[in-house]
């Protein structure tokens, strides 16, 4: 099953929770934290002007983004647990230096 997102909605999987830290202390699933970044999945088709025009999202699928502890919404679908954000509750894109 595949989602579409609605408007400036963006459907994020977060990245996977370290499970040891720098060194070497192992860190169990109940007292690990949610990471606050993932991947884009899919990108709707951005937000709406006054005019009725379509103002494109900065995101496309594939980026690595950070978001808030708090944002958006947790959905589950074929087992994953997915987040649908709005565009503006995205902090940053995560660029690849190489």
């Amino acid at each position: 099953m595949a989602l579409r997102p609605l408007n400036d909605r963006i459907i994020v999987k977060r990245s996977e929770p370290e499970l040891k830290t720098a060194s070497g202390i192992v860190i169990p699933d109940s007292a690990g934290e949610k990471p606050e970044q993932g991947e884009v999945l899919a990108v709707g088709p951005g937000r709406r002007t006054e005019r009725g025009d379509y103002l494109a999202p900065s995101v496309k699928v594939g980026d690595k983004v950070i978001f808030g502890k708090y944002s958006g919404q947790t959905v589950k679908l074929d087992g994953d647990e997915l987040l649908v954000v709005r565009e503006e509750d995205l902090f940053a894109v995560i660029v690849d230096k190489n």
